[in-house]
């Protein structure tokens, strides 16, 4: 059977940085659906996309889908046959509605007997028509945050479609989009190539892009970059200062890459340098060069869509937009520190956080009494008046000129501002640390102060929105209340914070009493705390299924996570016993207690006056002398001891299973027998529940 690689590509207006790598996902993820619905047979697949284009290749596509020979099952024999064996009327009105004859229907065996069953062949589809319904399809479904129309068409993209290539090997695929139709040609680079490109063959699809000023895979076109970026850095006599999401943006914005060095008068560089970084990185698009020791230095690189022709020139225009922003930076810096970072406070009252939740000042007093709240729970009063005045003063950089020019400053200046007006240096970091993390893989806080800030902060957030009902869905979240929640536990765990979970959003939900009066929608506090605590549960599962399996999580999580540490460490634990035959043990062991005490009711003391047998006297006598070390070794958070001590109990529990009748008749031994096994029961649910955990044999 034929077989030729195909190309789709879409041409378009520069599209947003972005939008581009989700939607080139889409694609892809849109093609593989499709072709295997289809049953369409191909090679691997190549992704592309620049600003101006995205576009698939897939090599080894077959002309035409795959022949598919389906059985159905029928009536049985019995029914389907009379008893001279000719065919009934259900075997041919069976026959009829898959276009047979009775006589081609098949006998086959099945666990329930033998059935008739018809073999339906499906013929493959050609592969031009099917690949052009499914070309369209895919771009439809394309969305973005944002779409726009053009013209008088009703079809909404990211930018205005300029072309569109539909080619199998020399073959054309028609199809139609908006008011495009598909054609043989791409376009190379807006002003080194701006013609059209006649593709010969469509393998060597990255290969003429290439020389038409086009480097069309967003994977080699950030390498290049960068390699460019390195090198001119060191040429300057500093280093890049490396930046993940920078990087990707940019190279995102280009479609062939050009760094251009330049310098920015050295003067700014007494400002902060998350300053000039962010004025850089969030205005520009530029990347910061530092010396051998992590310092700023006072020049940048920028990268351009075109080798530029002078280099000085270019450089000066690039340098002459920095220093006015970083100007403007100086102006506002200055104009803030002219009065102490406290004074601002009563400017806090007028700013509005969430309409139904107050102001920041409001919010601000709440973070007060909940971080001192955690601190106590954490046993650090020591630090509580630092905590106190960072939370006090966390928010008043909001009201700032440098603040509310560049908002992604607020918590730097808000430590800068509170240095310079004579703050403690432990409140200070606290103020910039309780921003942290400011995305999902970010840097946590590093003190203590900044840590229960931040957590206090991400905490009201849940508390208040909860509350309010604006819980994240499916499809949004739009007050990032899953990236806070992770946040939370980040901390915790980094920290081994061991304070109740449930007890810290009470507290919350208290300091927000006064609002809920007022707010008709509030569903009440035990219903809020409820909602909270499974959104922590389901983060919970989200992040400790990178690293563990799914039945250890489900028995931590049964017997519960209100110590966010502890529920980790006796995960941990689990973990590394997985491959122990004891762990084994231990699951048979939690099993049969379960079954025999899941009818139970209620749980009392043992009377030892009352164990007539031997096996169970021995059980009793095994479990006064294991109380102890269990205990201890609690206490003393060495949970692989704690196990060992509960695999000691085999021999005496299963001597007991063996030789003792439970439910006895006489009722008072029946319940103290009852009464022993939910006390040792006690030793393994505060554990895990094991019963959930699956044993591979």
């Amino acid at each position: 059977m034929k077989s030729d690689p195909v190309l789709l590509e879409i041409g378009f207006e520069e599209m947003p940085a972005s939008f581009l790598l989700p939607a080139l996902d889409a694609l892809g993820e849109g093609f593989l659906r499709e072709a295997r619905e289809a049953k369409l047979l191909h090679g691997p697949m190549e992704k592309f996309a620049t600003p101006r284009r995205l576009a698939l290749l897939i090599r080894d596509v077959k002309e035409a889908s795959e022949l598919t020979i389906t059985q159905i099952l029928g009536p049985s024999v019995k029914v389907a046959y009379d008893a001279e064996g000719k065919p009934t009327q259900a075997a041919s009105k069976f026959a009829q509605s898959h276009r047979l004859e009775p006589k081609q229907l098949q006998r086959v065996q099945t666990p329930k007997g033998e059935y008739v069953a018809a073999e339906v062949r499906q013929e493959g589809q050609p592969v031009v028509p099917l690949l052009s319904a499914i070309f369209n399809k895919l771009i439809h479904e394309l969305r973005f945050r944002k779409s726009m129309r053009w013209a008088d068409v009703r079809f909404s993209f990211a930018r205005p479609i300029h072309w569109l290539v539909g080619r199998w090997g020399k073959e054309a695929i028609p199809f139609l989009c908006a008011d495009v139709q598909s054609g043989a040609c791409s376009y190379g680079h807006r002003f080194l190539h701006p013609g059209p490109i006649a593709l010969a063959e469509v393998a060597d699809y990255e290969k003429a892009l290439f020389e038409a000023g086009v480097v069309a895979s967003f994977e080699t076109r950030k390498e290049r970059m960068l390699v460019a970026l390195r090198e001119a850095a060191k040429g300057a006599g500093g280093e890049l200062l490396e930046d993940e999401s920078l990087a990707n943006e940019v190279a995102n914005l280009v479609e062939w890459p050009s760094p251009l060095l330049g310098e920015f008068k050295a003067g700014y560089l007494d400002l902060p340098p998350e300053v000039l970084i962010s004025e850089m990185k969030q205005h520009q698009r530029y990347f910061a060069l530092v010396d051998g020791q992590g310092c700023l230095l006072p020049k940048f690189l920028a990268v351009s869509n075109t080798p530029v022709k002078d280099v000085s020139l270019s450089a000066k225009g690039y340098a002459r937009v920095l220093n006015a922003r970083l100007a403007d930076a100086r102006f506002f810096f200055d104009e803030d520190r002219r009065k102490p970072l406290a004074s601002r406070l009563p400017m806090l009252e007028r700013v509005v956080w969430l309409q139904s939740l107050g102001s920041y000042a409001e919010k601000a007093e709440r973070l007060r009494q909940l971080s001192c709240f955690l601190a106590r729970e954490e046993g650090l009063g020591e630090g509580i008046a630092d905590l106190d005045r960072a939370a006090l003063l966390c928010k008043a950089d909001l009201v700032t000129g440098m603040v509310g020019e560049f908002p992604e400053l607020q918590g730097v200046m808000g430590r800068e501002y509170a240095l310079h007006s004579g703050e403690s240096r432990e409140a200070a970091q606290a103020i910039f640390e309780h921003y942290l993390p400011r995305s999902a893989q970010g840097i946590l806080p590093k003190t203590d102060t900044g840590a229960l800030l931040s957590i206090a902060d991400k905490l009201d957030n849940l508390c208040g929105l909860f509350g309010m009902g604006k819980s994240p869905t499916g499809a949004a979240d739009p007050f990032a209340l899953r990236r806070a929640c992770l946040a939370i536990v980040n901390i915790c765990l980094k920290k081994g914070y061991r304070f109740s979970l449930r007890k810290a959003i009470s507290a919350g939900l208290e300091l927000l009493e006064s609002k809920w009066k007022t707010y008709p929608g509030f569903k009440g506090k035990g219903v809020v705390e409820e909602q909270i605590l499974a959104f922590f549960e389901n983060r919970l599962r989200v992040l400790w299924s990178e690293s563990f399996r799914a039945d250890f999580i489900d028995s931590v999580v049964a017997v519960g996570f209100d110590d966010l540490s502890w529920a980790q460490e006796r995960l941990q634990t689990l973990h590394a016993w997985m491959q122990s035959g004891e762990l084994a043990v231990l699951v048979g062991l939690s099993k049969r207690l379960g079954n025999l005490l899941k009818q139970a009711q209620g749980a009392g003391p043992v009377d030892s006056a009352l164990l007539h047998e031997e096996a169970e006297r021995a059980l009793w006598q095994s479990c006064g002398a294991l109380e102890k070390r269990l205990e201890d070794s609690w206490r003393q958070r060495k949970l692989s001891d704690y196990l060992l001590g509960l695999s000691s109990l085999k021999l005496p529990l299963e001597r007991f299973f063996e030789e003792v009748l439970v439910m006895a008749p006489q009722e008072e031994i029946r319940s103290n027998r009852i009464h022993m096994l939910k006390h040792i029961w006690g030793w393994f649910t505060r554990m895990a529940d094991f019963s959930r955990i699956q044993i591979e044999h």
